[in-house]
């Protein structure tokens, strides 16, 4: 016990923990202070070595809470921690250990400590425990330390954005960048939208304000380069063996400390393959910018983070800034390109390429521009093609990145002149070569037939429409596979359509008493009829109603392809005379018929052509035939319809989904962090 304790289950004893959570003050001068601080250990880096750790700590951090605002110790520890970061560059440049390791394990313990005390009390308590001021007199902490906190949050952020990421100082870099998520994560014990935060007002005003540009580049570049983490024990002093103990060579009168070797792991042991293959400061400076971007705005202040996100630029772009954005930046776009490309596997890169498409249109612009597009685009399909796999929000993201990418008609003509190899993870088909523009509608089509057996989501179905309505007006040469497919899903639209308009009439003639009285037109009921439904009834009815919004989006898509690339398309063409069939029932039909005059001008003309090439030919002569007729067919028959153009919006209040999203990817994927999931709020948990 004491000094040498590395047991987890001896913490609650330790003689270090119980004196810093005890009713006696301690001076920051105190030489206690250098004994607490000097421990080694691997930073814990799953959810159950951290659950571990909580609830062998929970006791001190109760007893903590509870004495405190007596003694005042909590803002000791962070005057000590600041006191230490002062010297943090210099020692990073010379390479002097021990104030990075003093540093490092300062913040480690005040981060365990405030995310037990942001979990436990209002903003109002928590005030409290950082404006203690001593009884004795004025000297310790007076009016200097009633903005504790702000020099605290404005020390992390120059500690991210200052000192140099090496080896040594890996560890304390991914340790600010984690705290500033603890100290944001008010918002995941609340079930209301957090609009009004102290913690927010700090960071979008007074001393941390003209840090936002340099964090936020800050960030995107740790995402950028994706730094593995140094060997365990990298950051730490090397250990001697001396007699029965371990000792450090740290400056004569410092102990070992609060334990010689805490381990959850072992100093020195081999890293996860979790680890080992990903960057955790890369993954947890992408949740704290996502945090960031996602504050809601102040009256008087806009979101300064969303703000820089909105705006920077490509160091390449010599155009001045705008006056109006102090917060605007340069960072290296092709470097950013392909950190997005690689990383689309993880929900919150996802999140952070919508956020860029949509809000920043430098980044969008320079997107577009690019000649190897499908190295974005592929993976955005992959996440699609594995619907199944992904939570709803990744999905949703996904496909609102293709539907901002198909609203640039530069992009719908270039992703079919980009020709594919072997896409192995499509598993439907072998698809040996393939351009990219076809690929993209088969996964779209895919994700669509999934939505109608399984989800049912109507939102899910517009985004899908909509990108293939924005593509539709530039296919070019469509795979004979994607061909058929378009019409496939026609086909299914249609049984469904025939299955629900069954369901509804048999409803109707329920309501109305009679199996053999004859019923008007379905699509011709007034609302009166429609008072007679139960809620069951009605639900046919509104079912019916929104089959019929698809299938008329399908027969537009389609339309929008004949009319304006029919002789770039002719296995198109070939896919629609074969299911002919297929659109005979729409052709009186009220809400179909002015689009079905051009489709069925276009079957009737081309069975006329080969009617009159005699039977059983061949696939190949069948589309030799369908080419010839391309040119002869007369497009001033063709009725002109509106361009098929849908942009997306965000709707109103957009942070009523996004910052639930994004606080659930920070408690299911952040690094050295464990929340109790019973005092989660804000998102309902999937399990407890």
């Amino acid at each position: 016990m004491g000094a040498n304790s590395s047991s987890i289950s001896e913490l609650p004893e330790n003689e270090y923990l119980q004196k810093l959570s005890g009713s006696e003050p301690i001076s920051e001068n105190d030489p206690f202070w250098n004994q607490l601080l000097s421990f080694s250990f691997t930073t814990p880096t799953n959810s159950a070595d951290l659950k571990l750790l909580e609830e062998a700590t929970i006791s001190v951090c109760k007893s903590l809470v509870e004495k405190n605002p007596r003694t005042g110790n909590l803002g000791s520890l962070i005057k000590v921690f600041l006191s230490r970061t002062k010297e943090l560059k210099i020692s990073a440049e010379c390479q002097n250990h021990l104030f990075i390791w003093q540093a490092h394990n300062a913040l480690f313990i005040i981060c365990c400590l405030l995310k037990v005390f942001i979990s436990r009390m209002s903003e109002e308590e928590l005030q409290l425990h950082f404006t203690y001021e001593e009884k004795a007199g004025p000297s310790s902490y007076g009016a200097e330390c009633e903005d504790l906190i702000e020099e605290l949050l404005c020390c992390l952020i120059q500690l991210i954005v200052e000192i140099p990421l090496l080896d040594i100082t890996y560890s304390i870099s991914l340790e600010a960048v984690t705290t500033l998520i603890v100290f944001l994560s008010c918002q995941l014990f609340h079930k209301e939208i957090l609009r009004e935060s102290f913690i927010h007002r700090y960071l979008m005003h007074g001393r941390c304000l003209p840090y936002t540009s340099r964090l936020v580049k800050t960030l995107l570049y740790n995402f950028i380069r994706q730094e593995r983490s140094p060997p365990p024990g990298t950051h730490v002093f090397q250990q001697q063996t001396d007699g029965g103990g371990l000792l450090y060579g740290i400056a004569s009168g410092v102990a070992t400390g609060l334990w010689t070797v805490f381990t959850l792991g072992g100093v020195g042991s081999k890293a996860s393959a979790q680890l080992e293959q990903c960057s955790p400061l890369a993954s947890q400076s992408l949740l704290l910018l996502l945090v960031l971007a996602n504050l809601t705005d102040t009256p008087d202040t806009p979101n300064p983070y969303r703000q820089a996100i909105m705006s920077f630029k490509n160091t390449q772009d010599n155009t001045a800034f705008s006056s109006s954005n102090p917060h605007a930046f340069q960072i290296n776009f092709n470097s950013l390109y392909t950190a997005l490309c690689e990383q689309q596997k993880s929900d919150q890169a996802t999140l952070l390429l919508y956020m860029l498409l949509h809000q920043n249109s430098n980044v969008r612009t320079y997107v577009l521009a690019r000649t190897d597009i499908e190295n974005l685009v592929l993976p955005i399909l992959e996440i699609l093609y594995h619907v199944e796999e992904r939570n709803s929000h990744h999905v949703y993201m996904a496909l609102i990145i293709l539907l901002i990418l198909t609203e640039d008609d530069g992009f719908n003509r270039s992703i079919h002149e980009v020709i594919l190899k072997n896409i192995t993870w499509y598993a439907e088909r072998v698809l040996t070569e393939i351009s990219l523009g076809s690929l993209l509608i088969l996964v779209v089509i895919r994700t669509i037939q999934y939505n109608m057996t399984r989800t049912r989501d109507k939102y899910l179905h517009t985004n899908c429409l909509a990108a293939l309505a924005n593509m539709s007006a530039q296919f070019r040469s469509l795979h004979q596979y994607a061909a058929q497919r378009i019409i496939s899903l026609f086909s299914l639209l249609s049984k469904k359509h025939n299955k629900v308009l069954e369901q509804a009439t048999q409803s109707l003639r329920g309501s109305l008493g009679s199996n053999d009285s004859p019923l008007p037109d379905y699509h011709f009921w007034e609302m009166s009829d429609c008072l007679h439904f139960s809620e069951t009834k009605l639900r046919h009815a509104q079912d019916l109603n929104v089959i019929e919004e698809v299938i008329r989006m399908m027969l537009e898509i389609i339309n929008s392809c004949l009319t304006n690339s029919l002789h770039h398309n002719p296995n198109l063409v070939y896919a629609l005379l074969y299911k002919r069939d297929l659109f005979e029932q729409f052709r009186t039909h009220p809400s179909f018929q002015d689009i079905m005059q051009n489709i069925d001008l276009v079957i009737s003309f081309f069975s006329s052509r080969l009617e009159q090439a005699g039977a059983e030919l061949s696939v190949e002569r069948v589309l030799e035939i369908i080419k010839q007729g391309a040119v002869a067919l007369p497009k001033d028959r063709l009725r002109k319809f509106p361009e098929l153009k849908f942009k997306y919006v965000e709707e109103e209040q957009p942070e009523e989904f996004f910052i639930p999203y994004v606080w659930s990817l920070v408690y299911n994927s952040a690094v050295a962090l464990y929340w109790n999931p019973r005092d989660i709020q804000l998102f309902t948990m999937d399990s407890g």
